[in-house]
């Protein structure tokens, strides 16, 4: 009995040690980072957020941070705001999902009033039936996928531009998390059917190990009886995805297909070659990440270095054997992550970015 107990507690002091060592290592990288300033500009944005969490809290920081003035909106109430603030800008988020019928119809009268209007699609390739028509209506368009510049352009937009998402550090930062929130491999996110056929054969190698799977539909798994127990059904708030990803040793990111059918709308069926948000958001928590490739990958990450890759479940089963084995290695890379993302991929640079390709 004895023994049992001194090895629970030997197990949770290593545990607590490499926490610690992890979360120490991560605040000493970020006290080395830059900050980044850009002067204030002369101007009133409105911003007309869509409800996500991860993302509308950190463009709303970076405009207030950077024009004189922010007005948050919501999709109801973005024509009574632009009438009552007379913005020099209203930048839409998505202009999808909560958007009411009238959304094209709101965004005409407020060009008739003077006002600028951009849109800011962060779903694209995946909702491309929706988003060529919603394109039509706003002075500038902005995408974070590069396939669908040229697809805007074809459409008859005006401006196009291609801005990547970002993290928003204000969320996605090193936190301590207690023991029931540390695992060896964490992956959050529905289940797509490339990621379903990536854990069914990832299922037998995962036994033993302390798992976290979290999202929608993993109930497709052919292999859902033996990985039920690592398996969290429904959405995760933010503030818990945080927690998750601080905690695991290891998080797997894998892109979502962007072929037309059940789980998309892209009839147009443009290929996905730009990193999704969990990319900067998992490597914003100073964790290893694993992550599919995507083309443009490597204009924001070095693999190897500040990010791991795999292109099929061999070599990802492999790479997280090595890391599991080699924690200076894993920390380092972690480490390396979260110092690009904080230097280079927060809401703060492109804002910027948004506000000089548009000339304000």
């Amino acid at each position: 009995m004895n023994n049992v107990m001194d090895a629970r507690t030997g197990d949770e002091y290593r545990a607590g040690y490499t926490e610690g060592y992890r979360y120490g290592g991560c605040r000493a990288v970020l006290a080395r980072v830059p900050q980044f300033s850009a002067p204030k500009r002369k101007l009133r944005v409105l911003y007309v957020q869509q409800g996500f969490e991860a993302i509308d809290g950190g463009v709303a920081d970076a405009l207030r941070a950077m024009t004189e003035e922010c007005i948050v909106a919501s999709p109801d109430t973005m024509l009574q705001a632009a009438i009552s603030h007379c913005p020099d800008l209203v930048l839409v988020m998505n202009a999808l999902h909560v958007f009411p019928e009238n959304h094209a119809d709101q965004i005409v009268q407020i060009r008739q009033m003077g006002i600028r209007t951009a849109v800011w699609f962060v779903d694209d390739p995946y909702f491309t039936e929706d988003t060529v028509r919603l394109s039509q209506y706003y002075d500038a368009v902005f995408t974070h996928e590069l396939e669908c510049v040229p697809l805007y352009r074809q459409a008859g937009c005006g401006q196009v531009h291609y801005l990547p998402l970002a993290a928003d550090p204000a969320l996605f930062r090193p936190l301590q998390v207690p023991r029931e929130q540390q695992y060896d491999i964490c992956f959050i996110g529905n289940a797509f059917w490339n990621r379903v056929e990536l854990f069914d054969r990832l299922a037998p190698f995962l036994q033993g190990k302390k798992v976290m799977i979290a999202g929608g539909h993993w109930d497709r798994l052919q292999n859902y009886e033996s990985l039920s127990a690592f398996i969290h059904n429904g959405w995760i708030p933010v503030e818990e995805t945080v927690s998750f990803y601080n905690g695991a040793k290891i998080v797997i990111n894998m892109h979502r297909p962007t072929a037309a059918g059940h789980d998309n709308r892209n009839s147009h069926n443009v290929p996905g070659s730009s990193i999704n948000p969990r990319t900067y958001e998992i490597s914003g928590c100073g964790t290893l990440q694993i992550t599919d490739i995507r083309q443009d990958l490597t204009d924001y990450y070095r693999p190897g270095y500040d990010i791991e890759t795999f292109r099929d479940a061999d070599e990802l089963r492999n790479k997280i054997e090595h890391y599991l084995n080699h924690e200076q290695d894993r920390l380092r890379i972690a480490w390396r992550s979260l110092w690009t993302t904080r230097r280079y991929h927060t809401f703060t640079d492109r804002i910027h970015r948004l506000l000089g390709a548009m000339q304000l």
